[in-house]
């Protein structure tokens, strides 16, 4: 199936995609360095111009998880892409393209955990309850959007 733009990750310039992974390795030196209040600083200013909430230790520990680029690109793009009409064969594309392991899983995962109401969408992937382990795209989608708050 294909998926409609706004569904698709968005391109990202080579040069904004350059001085965003200046930026991450600037705040990691100075966190390297010791110097906590200006990386503190520079963290609030990062995250002002990507639109992320992103910690320190998103600065210090990324390379443990991900390359410079990938954490670069991630920074590029919208934090939290929500679709408000976003529709469940749409959706169950895009667990498809996860199980899939897909260049842009990391993506993918994002707009499914943005856009299904359970907490722990990407878990029902990664950490399926024993009812959902190795079950279909189609599966997780309904477990997904089955997923209702228990007021308390």
């Amino acid at each position: 199936m294909n998926l409609r733009p706004e569904l698709l990750p968005p391109a990202t310039d080579q040069e904004r995609l350059a001085e965003i992974g200046e930026e991450i390795e600037r705040i990691a030196d100075l966190a390297r360095r010791g110097r906590r209040s200006a990386a503190d600083e520079a963290i609030a200013a990062f995250n002002a111009r990507t639109g992320h909430d992103y910690a320190l230790h998103d600065f210090v520990e990324y390379c443990g998880s991900r390359s410079l680029e990938e954490f670069a690109r991630e920074a590029a793009r919208p934090a939290w892409p929500r679709i408000p009409d976003i529709t469940r064969p749409e959706l169950v594309e895009i667990v498809r393209r996860i199980l899939a392991a897909d260049r842009e899983t990391d993506f993918y995962l994002e707009l499914f955990q943005c856009n299904t109401p359970h907490p722990g969408a990407s878990d029902l992937i990664f950490n399926p309850p024993a009812d959902l382990d190795g079950g279909s795209a189609e599966a997780i989608v309904d477990a997904a959007l089955s997923y209702r708050a228990i007021a308390l």
